[in-house]
């Protein structure tokens, strides 16, 4: 009994053996065929990657996401390859269940990675847009200074003050930046107070002059004064005027000699630069002038100067009387 269930149970291995080599020889060429597209499409995975990073090396400045690209076509071109392998073996269910397998581990992934993946984008998409590069001088989310690294996810900016800023790539994205270097040039706004005593054109006339004296100065014909408001002790104007940014002399620089030498200007034109005034007007409406007032004070003074004045004549009397009487 137990060698007729041995001897079956042999038959049975023997039949799948059998039935699993002829279909493995049936669809071996199948085999072959699909071995030989998985081959040709590495290489062609290869050769593409590597055309594709020379053409985006010469589109884009940044290395990185020039690596990166490549790299995705290339691994896109070799899961083409494989999909076409599995199909021409019939296993079109695998292809597809291999298909749905990468859209749930893609959407995990994006979900599990989210900022990271959107840094990643954003990086992208400011290597292809180029809003600034290394060196520039950019303002963005409070952050003021020079770009230093660009990196896919973030990018490094150096203040002014000496720290390093590092600032993801979305929000360099998202929110509004300000490139200052991008046009070469910057404007320099200087404010200045004058007398009210002294002629805003003459002022105006002689700022305009000193400044595009200046070196550093540029585009002269578009430097302008302009008169801003009454203050309280000065007229304000503000000037404007054009550097190179940037350039051999730096915006504090300029600022610095722009106003250093509207100073001497305007000293040697006699213009006063006022300091804070406060006027007292007495004779407002419902008060007194100032010289009735004054009159007032002094006829009060000279009223106590005579009464103290009779006191001590008074008592000088009284001991001259006491002393005859003695």
């Amino acid at each position: 009994m137990d060698i007729i269930a041995v001897d079956k149970f042999w038959q049975l291995i023997n039949e799948k053996l059998e039935g699993w080599l002829e279909a493995g020889i049936k669809i071996l060429p199948n085999i072959m065929v699909a071995i030989l597209l998985a081959i040709f499409f590495g290489i062609l995975a290869k050769y593409v990657g590597r055309a594709a990073q020379k053409l985006l090396h010469r589109t884009l400045e940044s290395e990185q996401i020039a690596n990166l690209l490549a790299s995705v076509i290339k691994v896109l071109v070799l899961f083409a390859g494989l999909f076409v392998a599995l199909d021409f073996l019939g296993l079109t269910g695998t292809v597809m269940s291999l298909l749905a397998g990468a859209g749930i581990v893609g959407l995990a992934l994006g979900f599990a990675f989210q900022d990271m993946a959107e840094n990643l984008i954003a990086g992208i998409a400011m290597g292809v847009r180029k809003p600034f590069q290394i060196g520039d001088v950019i303002e963005a989310d409070k952050v003021f200074g020079t770009v230093k690294i660009i990196n896919l996810r973030n990018t490094l900016v150096e203040t002014f003050f000496g720290q390093v800023e590092i600032i993801p790539n979305k929000i360099l994205f998202r929110n509004i930046l300000t490139n200052y270097t991008s046009t070469g040039a910057r404007r320099i706004e200087v404010p200045v107070g004058i007398s009210y005593a002294d002629d805003p054109e003459k002022a105006a006339s002689v700022i305009k002059d000193v400044i595009n004296d200046c070196d550093f100065v540029i585009r002269k014909e578009e430097t302008a004064v302009y008169a801003k408001e009454f203050a309280d002790s000065s007229i304000n104007l503000l000037v404007w005027f054009w550097i190179d940014y940037p350039g051999e002399t730096g915006f504090m620089q300029a600022r610095h000699t722009a106003v250093i030498e509207i100073k001497k200007a305007l000293e040697n034109a006699d213009i006063l630069i006022p300091f804070p005034i406060r006027t007292l007007d007495f004779g407002a409406k419902g008060g007194e002038k100032l010289n009735t007032m004054l009159s007032q004070k002094k006829t009060a003074h000279n009223r106590d100067s005579n009464a103290s004045k009779g006191e001590e004549h008074g008592e000088t009397a009284n001991d001259d009387d006491t002393a005859g009487s003695n």
